[in-house]
């Protein structure tokens, strides 16, 4: 199996108003926020576009859940399928099922504090 994390994919967190949070962002820290939150853009050491989502969620989301922190962490990996297979041996507890979606591919685990994860096998040309 190559790597696993190449990554991070994104930063999620709660907050009572996702929108007064994206603007202060904008206005203090120069975010270019859009309904999403922000996205930023870098190149690997390869020298490979890649991206790195930024999103405030409303406090009472459901998305991070079982967990019961007030974030969630998004990691970009290679390969999902067959590491979602390598996580199973391992005995981490997958949350759900993948999904697939023109900007990639998504899949869920608990780490050992029950903090939801989610794994995503990014295609960034479907955001350019």
């Amino acid at each position: 199996m190559k790597k696993r994390v190449t990554g991070i994919g994104g930063l999620f967190f709660k907050t009572k108003d996702p929108q007064a949070s994206k603007d202060w962002y904008r206005k203090h820290l120069g975010f270019d926020t859009d309904e999403y939150g922000c996205t930023f853009w870098w190149k690997d050491k390869e020298g490979k576009d890649c991206s790195t989502q930024w999103s405030p969620f409303k406090e009472d989301t459901s998305y991070f859940q079982p967990s019961e922190k007030p974030f969630m962490f998004n990691y970009r990996v290679e390969n999902l399928e067959a590491l979602l297979q390598v996580l199973r041996q391992e005995g981490v507890t997958i949350v759900g099922d993948m999904e697939t979606y023109d900007y990639g591919k998504f899949a869920w685990v608990l780490d050992n504090e029950n903090n939801k994860i989610e794994l995503w096998e990014p295609i960034d040309a479907a955001f350019q």
